[in-house]
């Protein structure tokens, strides 16, 4: 548990939806990602870091509602749903849709990552190897989202070309920035969670002491 990370990601999340009702008119698709990017990669983190282990972890109470590779296959629909045109295209529209797409972000990103780093610290061992797993896997699916925007030939989004008519970038410009900050936050924060976990993991199987002797 590391309680400085709660308030900071309290704090995260706060500044990142400081800006949710601008984000209900058409607008840069990068300012969207990059709130969604502040909550999933950053704010879900510190938030489930400082929890995890601690008295409010949920994983403690409920271990079997938080395995690893499940949350993470949970949090890819969430994210491929939501980038999906019509969805995206609501949540921008509506305060209803941008509250639930925020919402499902939120969830789904402290599922993984509780699921990773949380529970007791004699089950969290046990869940270590699968949590590796989980966020290695989500790092690869933010990462071929990201790619995919970032290398779109054509605006895939058409409410951004609209209100980037008289920007300095054109539509597809402003796509491909937004899918380079997912490809590099998004794919980044959960890479290094995984390498963090891994790193914790090959410590304790070095530190654990050795049981029986080799005889000849």
């Amino acid at each position: 548990m590391l309680p400085v990370a709660l308030p900071i990601g309290l704090l995260t999340l706060c500044i990142a939806w400081s800006g949710s009702l601008s984000a209900l008119s058409p607008g840069p698709f990068t300012a969207h990602m990059s709130m969604h990017m502040a909550v999933v990669g950053v704010a879900a983190p510190l938030i489930a870091l400082g929890l995890a282990g601690g008295r409010w972890d949920p994983v403690r109470k409920l271990p079997r509602l938080f395995a690893p590779v499940p949350a993470s296959m949970v949090e890819l629909v969430a994210v491929w749903v939501w980038h999906a045109p019509a969805l995206h295209h609501a949540a921008r529209h509506a305060a209803a849709p941008l509250l639930l797409e925020q919402a499902t972000f939120l969830l789904s990103g402290l599922l993984v990552w509780l699921a990773a780093f949380g529970g007791d610290a004699s089950a969290r061992a046990n869940r270590a190897g699968s949590g590796v797993l989980a966020l290695l896997l989500t790092s690869m699916h933010m990462t071929l989202l990201g790619a995919l925007l970032a290398l779109a030939p054509r605006p895939l989004y058409e409410h951004a070309v609209a209100a980037l008519a008289h920007a300095s970038l054109t539509p597809l410009q402003d796509q491909h920035l937004g899918g380079a900050i997912m490809l590099l936050v998004g794919g980044a924060s959960y890479l290094s969670g995984g390498l963090w976990l891994a790193r914790i993991l090959l410590r304790d199987a070095r530190t654990q002491p050795s049981h029986g002797t080799l005889r000849c």
